[in-house]
């Protein structure tokens, strides 16, 4: 595969000991297979590597566990419904089952992947009737039968593509469908709310005025999404099938999660105890605390491109929708005031559903982190795992500006590859 490297130049990457073949499923689907070039090493696992609306088909990931033997699949991803993720993971699931080599077949959703891993093995292991309650605030339209993983890994999951949009909600906007008329009163930039580019000192009152005109612009949009959903199905909607839903200061990524980059004090450390892998090959068992460093220092609300969120009714009630209780707001140690079966955009609402063998991980360099522990409190299938990575920065390598020496965090990426690679190994066939 040929890469643009960090000097803009395209080079030939190649991975010792790797192939990787192109696969088509189909206008909508499309995946790079990695697997074992001596035929000797290959190993009867197939996994699925896919995010909610990122392509990971050039990821490391795949050659990196592919080293170890295994056989995966990395997919794109389109945007849109997650209904229509379903079906392209379905197709996934398909070709791996067909393949002489594979017996097993594993799910891994890293960040927002984890969503949508959740969501199809729960549907694909108790049917679709499972996300049609009355407690939804949209039932799942996939109609076809889905093919169940035989496990699943959650790497560094996010909290859910409908938490991560709520987190996301700038408080401060006036005016919706406008990024410009923000509120002073809620800005997280202003040294007088607490702002401090070494680490910001929210006061508890601030946090708490915040948290809830987060939750109450998330219940308006909520509500005015539901309402052009009814028009739409009255046929009485701008088109038959859906609408667009662009929501100012609503987008994600990393620069726009409000609170969470700036407070070290939020989602700072887990409730219990767990294994934490150290970059000198130690395991020690112990609460485990986050090590990040403050990372925004702009707000990007009165940004198109960065900032909005730009949407459809339908995959925004089906993704990005959650419902909050009065009591809504982010921890310490986890974040409290959510339905968590109000959808199926959360895997920590998901797990729940699904019975075969997890693996949760947490890189601590990360606040991504902290889902690890509230998955795993909510899971109920025999085998899980949980562990933790000393140090590693949400795409598996170090976060190097919260080393206190220099390579302290170790090569956190091998760390993490061989303990999925140990994990998978109880799948293969001896």
């Amino acid at each position: 595969m040929y890469r643009l490297n960090q000097n803009g130049i395209f080079e030939k990457e190649v991975v010792e000991g790797v192939a990787e073949s192109y696969v088509q499923m189909g206008f909508d689907a499309q995946a790079m297979f990695y697997y074992p070039s001596n035929e000797a090493d290959i190993k009867s696992v197939g996994v699925i590597l896919m995010h909610c609306d990122q392509n990971y088909m050039a990821l490391n990931m795949g050659p990196q566990l592919a080293k170890q033997g295994y056989q995966i699949l990395a997919c794109d991803s389109d945007f849109g419904e997650i209904e229509n993720k379903f079906k392209i993971l379905n197709k996934t699931m398909k070709f791996l089952r067909s393949l002489p080599t594979v017996e097993k077949v594993i799910l891994m959703g890293h960040s927002g992947g984890a969503t949508l891993m959740t969501a199809y093995q729960s549907i694909a292991e108790n049917g679709a009737e499972i996300y049609k309650g009355p407690e939804k605030l949209y039932a799942t339209t996939i109609q076809e039968e889905l093919i169940p993983a035989d496990g699943i890994m959650l790497i560094d999951a996010n909290y859910g593509n409908a938490v991560m949009t709520l987190l996301s909600l700038d408080p401060a906007i006036e005016e919706e469908g406008n990024g410009i008329k923000l509120n002073p009163e809620f800005d997280i930039f202003d040294t007088a709310n607490g702002y401090d580019p070494e680490g910001a000192k929210y006061s508890e009152a601030f946090k708490e005025k915040y948290f809830k005109a987060q939750a109450d612009r998330n219940k308006r949009l909520i509500q005015k999404a539901l309402e052009r959903l009814a028009l739409i199905e009255e046929g009485k909607g701008s088109y038959v099938d859906d609408e667009p839903f662009i929501i100012a200061a609503a987008n994600q990524p990393k620069p726009n999660n409000r609170l969470l980059p700036e407070d070290l004090h939020l989602l700072s450390h887990t409730k219990n105890a767990y294994d934490l892998l150290h970059g000198d090959g130690t395991i020690t068992n112990e609460r485990i605390y986050c090590v990040r460093t403050p990372e925004i220092d702009r707000c990007f609300s009165s940004t198109y491109h960065m900032g909005a969120n730009k949407n459809t009714v339908r995959s925004f009630l089906s993704s990005q929708a959650i419902e909050t209780t009065d009591d809504f707001c982010v921890k310490e140690d986890g974040i409290i005031g959510l339905n968590w079966d109000s959808c199926y955009a959360s895997p920590i609402g998901n797990i729940k559903d699904i019975r075969v063998p997890m693996l949760t991980m947490g890189f601590t360099g990360s606040y991504e982190y902290l889902a690890a522990e509230m998955i795993f409190e909510r899971a109920v299938m025999e085998e899980k795992t949980i562990v933790f990575v000393e140090g590693a920065g949400h795409m598996f390598t170090p976060n190097r500006d919260a080393e206190q020496i220099h390579g302290s965090f170790g090569d956190t990426e091998k760390i993490i590859y061989d303990y999925m690679g140990q994990w998978l190994n109880r799948f293969v066939s001896k």
